[in-house]
């Protein structure tokens, strides 16, 4: 192939542009499925949704390539899917059910339509494991690709479960996996592509949505996204809730896998657990252990204070992601 050639207009990859803003919407939404709770869905100028309960939960996240994720980390598909997660992470956090999302997706013309459509089915794919609809959105024009995601709940007649509700003598526990993104993020800075399990930690999240209402119906008084790491998530918790917590290292689960992968990499995998964001698993705080439930891990107390401590210790060293840090 002689490389001063430049490709013809016929060999290369069809572009946004080409496809236009509504033609590009028209292939994402074509032919999708939409949950009960989505009484009519794309195509009209706004969306109407069921809200039996009278209250909707809402969220909204913003991704943005460089930031939140790399496409030569992750593939397209990955980075829709983690989109739809991160968003329909904090409607659990309030013991709701996801019901629906509404996607705006920024990038600049020349991106191969095949991304964005690829990008669309990674979102189409979690919405439908957690029982939502994507039911509307915008696409424009940028110079980097950036995904905002609104995500709309239902809290079936319960109350919220709030930052605020945490009281003394509560034990807190966990729901889902905690540390494993940190590790894939740690795998991916080496340059290296696996362990699998660990680099797909990180580029999709798992959070375990069904634990948050569970966790309401339990009678949770308090309950968090761990989004920026366990320790920097429960400190928002005694904040709104006026109360100290102490998490207990002999209880915190710590795979053996991530022992492992720190190990090779010369890394702490309880620090990774401890401060490590991005897994979207659940924290809560309840009234007594036997209200704990099951898939539920306890890792520590609830007592009067201000404070996050580990094993009645300050913990030495970041406890967490924040912004513009």
């Amino acid at each position: 192939m002689d490389g001063d050639r430049g490709a013809s207009p016929h060999d290369r990859s069809e572009t946004v542009a080409d496809v236009g803003e509504f033609g590009l919407i028209g292939r994402v939404t074509a032919g999708r499925a939409q949950p009960p709770t989505t009484l009519l869905g794309p195509g009209d100028d706004a969306a109407v949704v069921a809200a039996a309960d009278g209250r909707v939960v809402a969220s909204t996240d913003v991704l943005v390539e460089g930031v939140h994720f790399r496409l030569d980390w992750s593939t397209p598909e990955h980075v829709g899917q983690k989109a739809i997660a991160v968003n329909m992470a904090d409607i659990a956090a309030m013991g709701a059910v996801p019901t629906a999302l509404l996607v705006g997706l920024a990038c600049p013309k020349a991106t191969d339509a095949a991304v964005a459509e690829a990008l669309a089915a990674g979102m189409w794919k979690e919405a439908v494991r957690a029982g939502a609809g994507l039911v509307g959105g915008d696409v424009v024009g940028a110079d980097q690709i950036v995904i905002s995601v609104t995500a709309l709940g239902d809290l079936q007649g319960r109350a919220p479960v709030t930052r605020g509700g945490a009281m003394p003598g509560d034990v807190v526990a966990v729901a889902g996996r905690l540390g494993w993104a940190a590790a894939g993020l740690a795998v991916l800075g080496r340059g290296f592509r696996s362990p699998v399990t660990v680099v797909g930690a990180y580029r999709v999240p798992d959070p375990p949505y069904a634990a948050g209402p569970q966790a309401s119906l339990a009678g949770a008084t308090a309950m968090i996204d761990v989004s920026d790491g366990l320790l920097a998530d429960l400190g928002h918790v005694a904040e709104e809730s006026n109360v100290a917590i102490d998490v207990r290292t002999d209880l915190v689960p710590v795979h053996q896998r991530l022992v492992e992968v720190a190990s090779a990499l010369g890394a702490d995998a309880r620090h990774w657990v401890l401060t490590g964001g991005e897994d979207h698993a659940l924290a809560a705080t309840f009234p007594e252990p036997a209200a704990v439930p099951e898939g539920w891990t306890t890792i520590g107390t609830v007592t009067r204070g201000n404070s996050v401590t580990v094993d009645g210790k300050p913990y030495e060293g970041g406890t967490g992601w924040q912004h513009w840090r």
